[in-house]
């Protein structure tokens, strides 16, 4: 029976599109599944403020009356409107090893791009750089933070073969804290209190963070501006992803560094969810939330999810205050293993940042592009 793909509307297409990774990666160790909660929400309006400045359709393919696929086209028009370019997105790209399968939901969404005016387009990426984005072209034996992907190395094949050409990567680390790292760390940390006046700002109740929610939106715009794939965040956006990860944060692990009363820069690690995730089974409950809490409560190790510094501030090194408090806290738990998630494979400064630790980089994910 031939492929037959469809635009995702009915209530049965949306729990096939939800679905269809849990089916996908059943047996596979390494995969951590996402709340379907949350993955319904991603579709609504009313719950992702991105479609208010994004159009957006996703399709559903289907062999033999079976769900065989799933991709998501995105239009950011903001973006476009930064760099001046007329370039559309893939998302959500799922699909069993099956050529027909992945060309019938690639065509489709070329298309659907191209009758909008189109003339690349590049992925996976999602609305905007806090959703996961990229395609896992090295580690596939190794769990993913819950900010970062997992794909079979097929996914790769179809899409070189389809024409696709790597545009830029990500990488990803493990990292291992030491006495060097954490007592250079902190005489670079003495120092730049005495030298600069920077402050570090730490935090016991996660109702203690809110009234920095905003100030460090405006850092990470400022910070981020000049990255690939990058918008600002506007005061919808910014509610948006305060609700999502909120949740998720343990406050112990969140830092802001200060230089007269300003907020220059912070950083949001997170206590490693992934194998709670893969106990939910993409569910809450019965018993998805107590793993969860159980992991952001007693982490056995620590997620680099987000950080930023003013440019104005970097060459004077306040990331420094950021770093040697995390590996602070981390002694205080017991916990000696960190996981980056993506860094631009071109942010040398960032990367340099390891050389102090004993890591590896073990994930590699990847951006591709093409002119359609």
């Amino acid at each position: 029976m031939s492929v037959q793909v469809f635009p995702v509307k009915s209530s049965r297409q949306k729990k096939d599109f939800v679905h269809l990774p849990f089916q996908i990666y059943k047996e596979n160790p390494y995969w951590v599944p996402p709340l379907i909660s949350d993955e319904k929400k991603f579709m609504d309006p009313r719950h992702n403020s991105a479609l208010g400045f994004c159009d957006a359709e996703f399709w559903i393919a289907y062999r033999d009356g079976k769900p065989a696929g799933r991709i998501a086209a995105i239009i950011n028009h903001r973006y476009n409107e930064k760099t001046g370019e007329k370039t559309g997105r893939f998302f959500k790209l799922e699909f069993f090893d099956d050529a027909d399968v992945f060309k019938a939901l690639m065509d489709t969404a070329v298309q659907w791009l191209k009758e909008r005016g189109m003339k690349k387009v590049h992925g996976p990426l999602g609305f905007t750089n806090l959703d996961t984005q990229g395609l896992l072209v090295e580690g596939f034996d190794y769990i993913p933070s819950v900010a970062s992907v997992y794909h079979f190395p097929y996914y790769r094949k179809h899409i070189e073969q389809y024409g696709f050409k790597k545009e830029i990567d990500w990488l990803e680390f493990r990292l291992h804290i030491g006495k060097t790292a954490v007592e250079k760390a902190n005489r670079g940390a003495a120092l730049l209190r005495k030298r600069f006046g920077f402050e570090l700002v730490q935090f016991k109740k996660t109702k203690e963070l809110l009234p920095y929610v905003n100030d460090l939106f405006d850092v990470l715009n400022q910070a981020f501006e000049q990255l690939p794939y990058v918008v600002p965040f506007d005061k919808a956006m910014r509610e948006m992803y305060t609700r999502k990860y909120l949740k998720s944060i343990n406050p112990r692990y969140v830092f802001f560094v200060k230089k007269d009363e300003k907020m220059i820069g912070f950083m949001l690690t997170v206590p490693s969810c992934s194998e709670a995730m893969q106990k939910a089974r993409g569910k809450l409950f019965p018993f998805g939330f107590y793993y969860l809490m159980k992991a952001m409560k007693h982490p056995k190790v620590i997620d680099f999810f987000l950080s930023g510094v003013l440019p104005e501030y970097e060459k004077q090194g306040a990331a420094v205050m950021l770093y040697a408090a995390v590996q602070n806290q981390m002694l205080k738990d017991g916990i000696d293993t960190i996981e980056t998630t993506g860094i631009f494979e071109t942010n040398r400064n960032a990367i340099s940042n390891w050389k102090n630790f004993e890591h590896i980089q073990h994930k590699r994910r990847r951006c591709f592009v093409k002119a359609i």
